[in-house]
């Protein structure tokens, strides 16, 4: 089944997103109004090194309050999803990746967005220097893969990308390392 475009308009566009309602075909002959996100493709980095996994909190406004996540980043115009992960690591972090392998990857919201978020394992990781953008305040934090169940658990780590991201490691990226 498809839902063929009638008319597109664009009611926002951003540095990050861009917002866009079509009117559409329906499989039935009727039409209704899809609200659509349109976000450049992503990367979340699962960065371990031994027992440990690099995570950073930030706030974020969206939701009003700190998140714990994996580091993450939307890729450049043209950017391959690898070296936006090493670029992404580095900058939000501090630290580069001796091997960064594909882990897989998700769309978060099909409902309204279009992203797409490439995973990546970064490992044998060195210490360099952070490099978050001028509006980024991240604080890179070291966490014990035995903890991880239970903050995801908690609630601790609650978002989307961290929580897939190190279900999947958890799954198929310890065979990696």
């Amino acid at each position: 089944m498809k839902e063929p475009s009638l008319d597109s308009r664009y009611l926002y566009r951003g540095r990050i997103v861009t917002l866009r309602v079509d009117t559409v075909e329906l499989p039935n002959g009727k039409t209704a109004l899809r609200e659509v996100v349109e976000h450049r493709p992503a990367v979340a980095i699962v960065a371990v090194e031994g027992d440990k996994v690099l995570l950073v909190r930030q706030f974020r406004k969206a939701v009003e309050g700190e998140m714990l996540e994996v580091p993450a980043g939307v890729m450049d115009q043209d950017e391959e999803p690898e070296s936006c992960a090493r670029r992404e690591l580095e900058e939000e972090t501090g630290y580069v990746a001796q091997r960064v392998e594909r882990l897989g990857g998700f769309y978060p919201c099909p409902g309204y967005s279009g992203e797409y978020i490439h995973l990546y394992l970064a490992t044998g990781l060195r210490a360099t220097k952070q490099n978050a953008d001028d509006d980024e305040f991240i604080e890179p934090r070291w966490v014990s893969l035995s903890q991880i169940p239970g903050l995801i658990a908690s609630g601790e780590i609650c978002d989307g990308k961290s929580i897939i991201g190190l279900l999947t490691f958890f799954q198929q990226g310890l065979a990696k390392c």
